[in-house]
């Protein structure tokens, strides 16, 4: 999993936004995606993985996500953005404008950061296997970009992990963010493979790096990293290996890749956010290593007790990479 380290569970119904409007109550512009079945006459452009979605929980609770939202806008490597606005910049526009599919949207925090960012109309298609997650990333989508122009959505639910090559037809960007480390190899390699052969950048943000640093240090840091990276390599995911993997799946198609470094930086101001990701780091490094429980319950409790007390800081490090593939039909 995430940073988060194990699975989160739904919460309570989601507040109101300050215009009235529920996570659930769809906002001008927005346009209804397929929901849980393909509609006739449409091909699937997300197959669920095997087994079926009735026994996958939803991986992220909501709360989670709003909660690590703010850190997430402030930790991404905002020097990628004008390189991709560059290329972005010489794609031909079609009439809508960009295209922007948002796979793994959770509640559509990478399109409240990259829209306002980005020049000229666009389109965003949101893709996530929880349809209430869907709802929450289109009610609160941005509704102008840079330069004001207009921004509209859709959504489309399904499990990003196996996109189809027909997911991307007519993309000008692909972007997700927090979501290479729960791929495995196979799945990042399909997902760079989709991306070629569509011509288009991909900006994914955000993935684990393997590395936390606490202030003041425990001699049990290390230990529960080790064992939280072990788990995060669970089931054939990449976990922290997940951006060289891609940055090799999209090199090796002709892509030029930039990675850059976006860690959070917690302190004080930040205490209910390292609190709870304190407890999802240490309680699964002890799901992947149980002789740890003993000790790591005792750690947790004074993690937390300095947390409380402002006394910890954290950095919790993270990679985005940008990779600019050819545009469709170029040749090298």
């Amino acid at each position: 999993m995430n940073d988060t380290g194990t699975t989160a569970r739904r919460g309570g119904p989601i507040p109101a936004r300050p215009d009235g409007r529920t996570a659930t109550t769809p906002a001008p512009g927005v346009i209804p995606g397929a929901g849980p079945t393909v509609r006739p006459g449409e091909r699937p452009t997300v197959r669920l993985r095997e087994g079926g979605e009735a026994e996958e929980p939803p991986r992220y609770a909501p709360q989670w996500l709003q909660l690590r939202e703010a850190a997430d806008a402030v930790a991404r490597a905002a020097e990628l953005v004008e390189p991709l606005r560059i290329r972005l910049a010489d794609l031909p526009r079609r009439g809508g404008g960009l295209v922007v599919h948002d796979v793994g949207c959770g509640t559509g925090s990478m399109g409240r950061w990259l829209a306002p960012r980005l020049d000229g109309a666009q389109h965003w298609v949101l893709h996530d296997r929880d349809p209430y997650l869907l709802h929450f990333a289109a009610a609160a989508s941005p509704r102008a970009a840079a330069d004001g122009s207009r921004v509209t959505v859709e959504t489309r639910r399904g499990d990003i992990a196996r996109l189809t090559p027909d997911a991307l037809a007519g993309a000008s960007l692909v972007t997700a963010s927090a979501l290479l480390d729960v791929l495995t190899g196979e799945e990042v390699d399909t997902l760079a493979a989709v991306c070629a052969d569509a011509g288009c950048p991909a900006l994914l943000t955000l993935s684990v790096a393997g590395r936390v640093e606490l202030t003041p240090r425990d001699p049990l840091d290390a230990e529960i990293t080790e064992a939280f990276n072990a788990h995060q390599r669970r089931s054939g995911l990449l976990g922290p290996d997940a951006v060289t993997a891609a940055g090799e799946a999209f090199a090796a198609r002709g892509a030029t890749v930039r990675v850059r470094p976006s860690p959070w930086r917690l302190g004080p101001g930040d205490a209910e956010l390292t609190a709870q990701w304190l407890r999802g780091w240490v309680g699964a490094a002890v799901e992947q290593c149980p002789g740890l429980a003993a000790r790591a319950g005792t750690y947790l409790a004074g993690r937390l007790a300095a947390c409380a007390a402002g006394e910890l800081r954290v950095t919790v490090h993270h990679s985005d990479l940008l990779a600019l593939c050819r545009p469709a039909g170029e040749v090298s």
